[in-house]
């Protein structure tokens, strides 16, 4: 199979069979995890940045490389401690020798790739958290007098454990707000567990996955995304929900920012494109609410005492 064209992107009912390939390519090393998947993809393709919640052991790292790879993109991993400088992350200058003379020469960190895990995020200290969030945002890092471009596409998926809180350093909320979505990574079925076990106690399969996109064509895709018809109605379903949040003072104290509208439509148009359809569908609204809203609402303490979640809270909204 080959990568949309200029011309095959035109059609994007066609792309329907691009995107379930992909999917199907990466679930060669990840069992189940479908809707974990086709959200890190949604992000992707709305350029922007994924922050995701998941126990330890759930094959996180697995996931975003396999993605990277059927993309075709560089992958970079980045494992947050509290030693962990902001030039570990961005890069520094190094003296070198040349022609009898020392010079200072720019040594690119592992920001400088195209899919950055950023492992345990939380464990780095604000000072380092900073600098990648000034990398996601503005897709360049600065580092003394001098600015850097990061390579295209760039995406960060950032990672934090819910339990095990001691030495952390926690996101503020106006920092999770530059992420699209927070997604949930939950535990597999125990049937799901079954295949995991077969698949890694045996002999390892040493083959790479098939590159069916690449860079290029992520480029194209992410500005035909942005082309996704979305009627009016639709449109003021979106806003109606973030405006919601703001006004439902019994289950949510502060609500979520006009970033969480334009999340909303973005994500439901990728969804959309995903799946082949030229229009944005109230359903597509609705299954983007979650990840786009669960991590830009704090909950009112009666909504807490109750015992409800951000989700429990957004489905409450959708109703």
């Amino acid at each position: 199979m080959t990568a949309p064209s200029a011309d095959a992107v035109k059609n994007i009912d066609k792309l329907k069979a691009t995107f379930t390939n992909v999917k199907a390519e990466i679930a060669k090393k990840i069992i189940g995890q479908e809707d974990v998947i086709e959200q890190i993809l949604i992000a992707i393709l709305t350029d922007s940045n994924a922050l995701l919640e998941s126990y330890p052991g759930l094959g996180k790292t697995t996931m975003i490389k396999s993605a990277a790879e059927v993309m075709n993109l560089k992958f970079s991993r980045i494992q947050g401690t509290p030693d962990l400088m902001p030039s570990d992350v961005t890069g520094t200058y190094v003296i070198e020798e040349k022609d009898g003379k020392k010079i200072f020469k720019f040594q690119r960190g592992p920001i400088f790739a195209n899919v950055i895990l950023f492992d345990e995020v939380n464990r780095a200290t604000p000072k380092t958290q900073a600098a990648m969030l000034e990398a996601m945002q503005e897709k360049q890092v600065t580092v003394g007098n001098q600015t850097f471009e990061l390579d295209k596409p760039f995406f960060v998926l950032a990672t934090q454990n819910p339990i095990d809180q001691e030495g952390t350093y926690p996101l503020p909320e106006a920092q999770t707000d530059r992420f699209l979505l927070k997604i949930m990574v939950d535990y597999p079925s125990a049937d799901q567990e079954v295949q995991i076990v077969d698949q890694y106690t045996k002999v390892l399969d040493e083959k790479g996955l098939k590159q069916l996109l690449s860079g290029e064509s992520i480029l194209l895709l992410q500005k035909l995304t942005r082309q996704v018809p979305i009627a009016n109605d639709i449109k003021r379903r979106a806003v109606d929900i973030v405006h919601k949040t703001r006004n439902t003072p019994d289950l949510i104290e502060y609500g979520a920012s006009p970033r969480a509208s334009l999340g909303l439509v973005l994500a439901a148009k990728a969804r959309a494109l995903m799946d082949g359809r030229k229009f944005v569908s109230a359903k597509d609204i609705e299954e983007v609410a979650f990840p786009v809203l669960r991590h830009r609402i704090i909950l009112s303490f009666k909504a807490e005492r109750a015992g409800k979640s951000p989700d429990d809270v957004v489905r409450e909204i959708l109703k």
